[in-house]
This record gives structure tokens, sequence and C-alpha cells, in this order.
């Protein structure tokens, strides 16, 4: 048995039904019988994460009917899959599976008989994905000769703080997993755990966020020194901008941890934002690779970067349905204080900021937050912000962003930017740049993105290949 150790990570896609939960089953299968150790970590199968959050909504409001029809449409997803892997009637995973939605089905009419739905309760409710296709993915394994188990976040050791909906793990969480998952490797099984959750100190279910499956298996990486972590996608990395925007976007090779998270803060579906934070520490690389085509490199995320000459962009990103709130008047002229309850007034409120931007007179400051968080912004200023104060909302806003480090002292950037910008008659409404260097962004009107993005891309030559460009 080789020393390498791998963390493989698959997004709903790769476990979406029967056919593509095999195919997933195979890639681990590929490195399990070159002697490499896998643990294998799931999501819910495509669109089931949002179902859950639906059911739960309807349950809330009193629609029982629409949210019991929903978990049955779920439960027979999940038994066809289930047969369409092999499994009898009567196996071990098909009782599973329907003890599960039966549990699943019992929080829901909770929700309902309370007319309440905290944060606690959609933690519970919203896990039910990964806890659902963990036993599936573990019988695919089976099914091709191999011995698995299947765990929830919180047996596999992810231990987090109370902060439903977002929490972030405690430092005694990699002890546990080490803890817990090494033997299991040592006897020649593979672990299969679900992802995006985990637990508190007592035992009540967690998720990590949108995208935490990313983040699931990086935390378990950095408990066991893996090798590597992978992530399976159904694209070739990330890309040098959406493919769907830019027709010639091409795949990047090499990210450092920084462009990665700034990718993913400004947009990029590439990763949960934090997801890296367990690796930076121990230098654990990641690979996000394609899962139709395994034998393709994808993209390496490791910790330093890699800077070609005359490519000191690496990609173009962009955050739709934005509003600006602009903060103005006389009464913030010069007064710290003022600043300081602005951001203290968004902090309380768990708003976050993609942008800021505040004129050198200090008369006016604008941020820019997602349109969904726009309301809560605008009462929490007006609420936690004393003086004579404009707060005013911009709405139809996208935020365009330019990530890489090779900018770092790299004269010329910007003006190639706004001249992109400008030969589209692109209104630029806000500019930042931070201090690290790895990214600029701009706020342009939402129906100048797309075409805002391509002229950005062709700018910075990201659709010519690197070595071509020489």
């Amino acid at each position: 048995m080789s020393d390498t150790l791998l963390v493989m990570k698959y997004g709903g896609t790769n476990m979406q039904d029967a056919r593509a939960i095999r195919h997933s089953a195979s890639l681990a299968a590929r490195s399990l019988h070159e002697g490499v150790r896998v643990v294998v970590v799931v999501s819910a199968m495509a669109g089931v994460t949002n179902q859950l959050l639906q059911l739960a909504d309807a349950a809330q409001s009193g629609d029982i009917a629409r949210a019991n029809d929903e978990i049955a449409a779920m439960r027979t997803r999940h038994f066809t899959a289930a047969q369409e892997l092999g499994a009898a009637p009567d196996s071990d995973t098909v009782r599973e599976l329907r003890e599960m939605h039966e549990t699943l089905r019992q929080a829901v009419y909770g929700v309902y008989l309370l007319r309440e739905l905290t944060p606690r309760s959609r933690d519970l409710i919203v896990a039910f994905g990964e806890r659902l296709s963990a036993p599936l993915m573990a019988l695919a394994l089976e099914q091709q000769g191999l011995r698995a188990h299947h765990l929830t976040g919180g047996e596999a050791g992810i231990l987090t703080d109370m902060h439903f909906g977002n929490a972030r793990p405690l430092p005694g969480t990699y002890a546990r997993i080490k803890d817990r998952l090494s033997g299991l490797l040592s006897a020649g099984v593979t672990p299969v755990v679900s992802g995006f959750m985990g637990e508190t100190e007592k035992g009540a279910i967690t998720t990590l966020g949108r995208g935490g499956t990313d983040f699931s298996a990086t935390i378990i990486g950095k408990a066991l020194g893996a090798t590597e972590v992978w992530g399976w996608k159904d694209v070739d990395g990330v890309m040098s901008a959406d493919p769907r925007v830019v027709k010639d976007a091409r795949n990047i090779d090499v990210l450092s941890y920084g462009e990665v998270m700034e990718l993913a803060y400004f947009g990029a579906k590439v990763l949960h934002p934090l997801a890296v934070t367990p690796l930076q520490d121990s230098g654990i690389p990641l690979r996000l690779k394609n899962s139709s085509d395994p034998d393709f490199a994808g993209t390496l995320v490791q910790a330093h970067p890699r800077d070609e000459a005359g490519h000191p962009v690496k990609a173009v990103t962009a955050i739709r349905n934005v509003s600006i709130i602009n903060v103005s008047g006389a009464g913030v002229l010069g007064i710290p204080e003022v600043i300081a309850s602005v951001f203290d007034a968004i902090a309380r409120e768990n708003v976050t900021l993609l942008m800021v931007s505040q004129s050198s007179s200090m008369s006016n400051v604008s941020l820019a937050v997602q349109t969904v968080d726009a309301e809560r912004t605008l009462n929490a200023l007006r609420a936690g912000v004393s003086l004579e104060l404009q707060v005013e909302q911009q709405n139809d806003v996208a935020v365009l962003a330019i990530v890489g480090s090779g900018m770092r002292g790299q004269k010329g950037v910007s003006a190639r930017l706004f001249t992109a910008l400008a030969a589209q008659d692109v209104n630029i409404l806000m500019i930042s740049q931070g201090s690290s260097e790895l990214n600029i962004s701009v706020a342009v009107e939402a129906g100048h993105v797309d075409a805002a993005t391509r002229s950005v891309h062709a700018a910075f030559n990201l659709g010519t290949p690197v070595n071509a460009a020489g």
C-alpha cells in the first residue's frame, strides 16, 4: 500500500443519479486499485439541497401537503438510485434510506406544527441531502468490490460552533477526525463522509454554508495530512472566465490559495470561499478535476502563485444581483466614529460587503452588497447610524473583478482594465483595489456585465494559451 492519501470530493452533478454515482465511485476505485488510500466526501444529489430548503419553507407557511409531496418525490429518487445501484429491497441501504426519510418527515412536521423554522431546524432538514447520498456512494463502492463505510460529518469528527447555517470547525475537530477515520483507513475501509455538515458539542447538526462540501473535504484533508484534496466537478478545473459568457475561456493550470479565495469570493463558482483555509497552514495542494475527463490534470491550487510574464491577470469573474448603498451627507465629513458606526451596523446584521469605497473628502461612503441583503443593510444603517445622513440604494448592479498575483508591482494593469471597459461604453459606478494587489474590482450596471467581461478577458489575452503568448 502506498503512502498516498487522497480526499476526493464529489459535487451534486457527480451524485445526481445512479449512473453518476457509479461513475464517481469508479474514479475513487481507480486510485484505490493502485493502492492509494481514499476518503470520499459527498454532496447531496443535484437539486436536493434547494428542494429541502423549499419544503422547510412550505412547512413553515403551513403547506404541509406540498412538503410531503416533495419528500415523497425525493424518497422515490433515492430509492430508484439505490435499486439501480444493485440494492435489494430488504438491504441495509434501503432500510436506512427509508428510516432517514421518515425522520426528515417528522422534522418537517415539527416545523409545520410550530409554524417556526429556526436556523437550527433548517440545518437539521437541509443536511439530509448529504446524509442520504452517502449510503448510495458506499453502496456503489461495495458493488465495485471495495469495502466502504459511510458517516455523517459529525460522526467523521467535524465539530463546529453553534453558528447554524454557516458553522465553523472548532480547533478540536482535526484530532477527532484523525482519531475516527484512521482506524477505518488502516483496516482497508474507504470512509464515505456526508459533506457540508458537522455537529456541535451537544450533537446538534450544523451546516458549513453553501458549497460547504468543499470545506468538509479540506478540513478532513488537513486532519489526515492528505497528499492532495481532489474536487471532482463537471468542468475542467477553474476557468479564466465563465465559459457561458466568454467562448474562449480556458482552464487555469495553477492558482495560489490567495487567488482561488479571491475568485471564490467574487462569484466564480469554484469553491467555498473558506475551503482553502485549512490547507494553508499545512500546504496541502487542492486539485480541481473534471469527472468526465479524469486524465486531465485540471487546476492545481497550491501555496505559491505561478506568475507568467505577460499574464498578470489569471481570470475575470463577476457577481450579479448586487446593490450599492451610498451613505452621504455633511455629517460624514471627517468623523471617524461615523464610519465606525456604519461598519458596526453592518457587522451586526452579518452582511457580507463585496466592495467598499470612500471619497477622499470622507463625505461619502459606498458599499456594494448582494441585493438580497440590501434591505437589511439599509434598515441597519438607518437604525444604527446617527447624524443627518442620506442613505440611498441603487439596484441592478454587478461587480466585475480581475484576479491574479502577477498584478503586484505590474504597471498599467488598471489602465488596461479601464480602457477595455471604456471601449464598451461601460459606466463604472465604484472602484476598489486591495493593497494585497490580488484583485481590482469595479461595480458596473448589470446590463453591461457580459460585454464588459468579454472585453476585459480579451484585453488581458486570457483566451490565449500562456506558452503561445510566449
